[in-house]
């Protein structure tokens, strides 16, 4: 009886050790389109992107647009996986993750030169810090502004390599997403002006 009674509390502690994690899971917010909305929703994230901005000197709202563009502010974002004869479902295309959605071995450079071993993909604090070094790095070795988001996506998007190549340029559709990025940024800066972040 005691060990029925005993094994029944444990299941339901498991339960709800399991639930209590699932509940943690960062919802993105409300209203993506609007960053002063934002950060009142996630009160932390302005924060954190002022500490990457001081660190990195990329702007927030350059940050913010290229977060946005990539994830939507979804924690744990994934490239959607191929299906097999439209049934099975197969591998994802990518190893990108997270809010800024960047692929394995990516992180592990950003790990080895300026992370901490306890960095996550899917910890905005994290993600912001890594967009600020990865657009850093576009402007030292490729001398984009660190205002520029659209240059800053398309090196973001086709790595440092292949913006030198300008590998983007037989990607139109791509330019576009680059436009729209530029614009959100904008956006996000005009909006950052008319709210008070403190």
């Amino acid at each position: 009886m005691i060990n029925t009674l005993h094994n029944i509390i444990k299941s339901q502690l498991i339960l709800f050790l399991v639930f209590s994690l699932a509940a943690c899971t960062a919802l993105p917010p409300k209203n993506s389109d609007n960053i002063c909305a934002t950060f009142r929703e996630k009160d932390d994230w302005y924060t954190d992107a002022q500490e990457s901005y001081k660190k990195w000197g990329v702007p927030i709202s350059v940050q913010m647009a290229i977060m946005h563009q990539e994830s939507h502010f979804v924690a744990d974002a994934q490239p959607p996986r191929v299906w097999l004869v439209g049934i099975i479902p197969w591998f994802r295309p990518s190893s990108a993750y997270g809010y800024a959605q960047v692929k394995d071995e990516t992180w592990d450079d950003y790990l080895d030169a300026a992370g901490g071993w306890t960095s996550d993909r899917d910890d905005f604090a994290d993600a912001a810090d890594f967009i600020g070094w990865y657009c850093n790095i576009s402007h030292s070795r490729l001398g984009i502004s660190k205002g520029d988001a659209k240059n800053l996506y398309l090196a973001y998007h086709e790595g440092h390599s292949g913006y030198k190549h300008k590998s983007y340029l037989k990607k139109a559709w791509l330019q576009r997403v680059a436009n729209k990025v530029a614009y959100r940024a904008r956006l996000f800066q005009s909006q950052l002006g008319a709210c008070k972040m403190n």
